[in-house]
């Protein structure tokens, strides 16, 4: 069984290690996720990324590593519209937490023991002066001090490094053009650098395991707007941590800026991000510009999708057997339902305009997801086509889907009230039951 598991989930991944390989990652790993006790997995596969292909930027933070630093040392950490004053006497803290941190991960990244993942693995580790920053200034007769913002970033310096296959690390300590250094945030950075490099992916970690709903369950899937007004309850109720917060704010920030994925992942569950970028469904939250999962008119690539959807139908019994020339010359009649470039559903509308009326025929879905009503958004939309062509009648035939069309306001019928040449066809070995609904 355990082998069965390893070669199925091998099987599933593969799919997403080749759409991945070459793809640029802006990987943010806030102080947070670096207090956990797997922070050395998620190194681990940080570094798994970069040996699979993909181009990996790795920008971490320190707040809560500040945080307590100062606590020790006996500073106040001061906030001004919810961001840090810089002061001198921080400041020296901040560098040093900041330095010790990048030669942590560095170190980490580095690792290649043979009872670690990374054994035998070389990667190289670049850090430098990508990013160039500017002071905040004074506001409303606050004075920042220390704490910046992203001026500029060294683009093509970045892509540099990251064709040559190297993880890119970046801190929270940027420099400016006046030889200066500021304090900025790690949102900030992983943000800026992700809409300059045109990044594939942004990916965050959080104690929360993704964005929560009010009823606990992580939400899979927000687009902008919609991440925004969650992201105002989430504040208004303080129902998320930090890390969570932060990176909202920031993923809403790239989605806009045209970063198509932002991906927010557990910082304590084993694996997660590898689960999210590897597995079909994920298990984290993604912020997108547009959806995962669409309903489209097919195409004769689709052939083989809806192939593999309706063959285990057809020795079932439950669906007539089309050969692959029939459905190529009937793939215009097909709408499915793609995941991820998988065909997950797929039905068909079969035109007899000269009594102004369709059928509803092929309905398929994968089994794993068979969960989410599906079927009932395929029909819904080829019933949208059927008035779009003004048919009368949508009728379907079927031999164990008979309370189902019920529920969906279908009526039993008898073989006189089917088209002509569809009565022609009629299998009365197969003794299909006819149901039909009125569509005027």
């Amino acid at each position: 069984m355990r082998t069965t598991e390893l070669v199925d989930g091998f099987r599933q991944s593969a799919p997403y290690v080749n759409a991945h390989r070459g793809k640029t990652f802006v990987v943010m790993l806030g102080g947070e996720a670096i207090t956990q006790p797997g922070f050395r997995s998620i190194i681990n596969d940080i570094a798994l990324l970069n040996t699979l292909g993909i181009k990996i930027v790795l920008v971490y933070g320190a707040r809560p590593q500040i945080n307590d630093a100062l606590t020790q040392a006996g500073l106040t950490a001061h906030y001004h519209n919810r961001i840090r004053v810089t002061d001198d006497d921080s400041f020296q803290l901040i560098k040093q937490i900041a330095g010790a941190l990048q030669l942590d991960i560095t170190a980490r990244l580095s690792m290649s023991l043979s009872n670690t993942p990374m054994h035998n693995a070389q990667i190289n580790v670049v850090s430098g002066n990508f990013v160039i920053a500017q002071p905040l200034g004074v506001d409303e007769g606050v004075d920042y001090f220390h704490s910046g913002k992203v001026r500029r970033i060294d683009v093509a310096g970045i892509r540099r490094q990251l064709d040559q296959n190297c993880i890119v690390l970046m801190g929270p300590i940027a420099a400016s053009v006046t030889g200066e250094s500021f304090n900025l945030t790690a949102e900030e950075i992983a943000t800026q650098v992700a809409i300059k490099l045109k990044a594939d992916k942004m990916i965050g970690f959080s104690d929360d395991g993704g964005i929560i709903d009010e009823d606990g369950e992580i939400i899979a899937e927000l687009m902008p707007n919609f991440a925004e007004s969650t992201l105002t309850d989430l504040e208004r109720d303080q129902r998320a941590c930090t890390s969570t917060l932060a990176f909202l704010h920031a993923a809403i920030t790239a989605s806009r800026a045209g970063v198509s994925r932002c991906h927010l992942v557990s910082s304590t569950m084993n694996g997660a991000l590898l689960q999210e970028l590897f597995s079909r469904d994920g298990i984290g939250t993604q912020i997108v510009t547009e959806a995962a999962e669409r309903l489209r008119l097919a195409t004769i690539n689709d052939i083989g999708g809806i192939l593999d959807l309706i063959r285990p139908l057809e020795q079932q019994g439950l669906l007539v057997r089309r050969s692959r020339e029939q459905l190529e010359m009937e793939i215009d009649q097909f709408v499915v339902i793609e995941r991820d470039g998988l065909v997950i559903g797929c039905a068909a509308l079969y035109p007899f305009p000269e009594e102004n009326v369709g059928e509803f025929a092929c309905l398929a879905v994968h089994p794993n997801y068979r969960d989410a009503d599906r079927g009932s958004l395929l029909l819904k939309h080829i019933i949208g086509l059927a008035r779009q062509r003004k048919y009368y009648t949508l009728f379907a035939l079927t031999t164990r889907s008979i309370h189902w069309f019920l529920e969906h306001g279908f009526e039993l019928k008898d073989v006189a009230d089917l088209p002509a040449k569809k009565q022609q066809l009629y299998n009365y070995q197969r003794r299909s039951k006819i149901l039909a609904l009125d569509l005027t």
